[in-house]
């Protein structure tokens, strides 16, 4: 028999000790998780992520000492290749935008399902990108919103060569849904939903699936 494949080693950032014994209570039983250590502020985070070498980091934004957004991005300064995965109760403009310029891999709201966060964390580790409907709903606004939007122009699926099956993939991913979900939904394996999600990026001149949510808002493919 072959070795069992490595787990994927987490920390777990909060201040508030309930949330982080519920996180690792769910986390510790998924076959290919584990968690490999705490800590309740920013500053701790750090220390424990260069000592750690975790492959994700869970992170609270609210905290005492050093705040969620600082401690991302220092920790991404120091320990380039872990990923940050944002779980919050706070989902307005002032924590979102500034978190995802620090370099978290995702954001979460911490009223979403264990199996919402459960996969968000294996998808961060898998390259994708991924935020609570809630969270894309901020985007989305902070870039509808602005002034230079009113500079966007109403385009068609047609014009964009977007085809049935890519905009299906796009009104999908407006949802929320994760690559696993729009497989399951359009009966598709989980590859051909990343190659449908590379070619609609590079239809829309964007670089990853949040603005292709975005992009879909602003040239009226979707509506909020």
């Amino acid at each position: 028999m072959g070795e069992a494949p490595a787990k994927m080693r987490l920390l777990l950032v909060d201040d508030q000790q309930l949330m982080l014994q519920a996180l690792r209570v769910f986390i510790e039983n998924e076959d290919d998780l584990e968690v490999v250590g705490e800590a309740s502020d920013g500053i701790v985070a750090i220390q424990q992520a260069r000592a750690l070498q975790p492959d994700v980091v869970v992170m609270d934004l609210q905290m005492p000492r050093m705040d969620g957004v600082e401690a991302t991005r220092q920790l991404l300064e120091t320990v380039p290749d872990v990923k940050v995965v944002a779980v919050t109760a706070f989902y307005s403009q002032e924590y979102v935008i500034p978190a995802l310029k620090a370099g978290a891999s995702g954001y979460l709201v911490k009223d979403s399902s264990p199996a919402d966060i459960i996969a968000g964390i294996r998808a961060a580790v898998a390259g994708e990108f991924v935020v609570s409907p809630q969270v894309t709903e901020i985007l989305v606004r902070s870039v509808v919103d602005h002034p230079e939007a009113d500079l966007r122009e109403t385009s068609s699926a047609e014009e964009l060569g977007l085809t049935d099956r890519e905009m299906d993939v796009v009104r999908l991913l407006c949802e929320g849904c994760s690559n696993r979900e729009i497989a399951q939904q359009l009966h598709l394996a989980e590859p051909t939903v990343k190659s449908h999600i590379g070619r609609i990026m590079a239809k829309l001149g964007v670089r990853d699936r949040v603005q292709i949510v975005i992009a879909a808002y602003r040239l009226g493919l979707a509506e909020l």
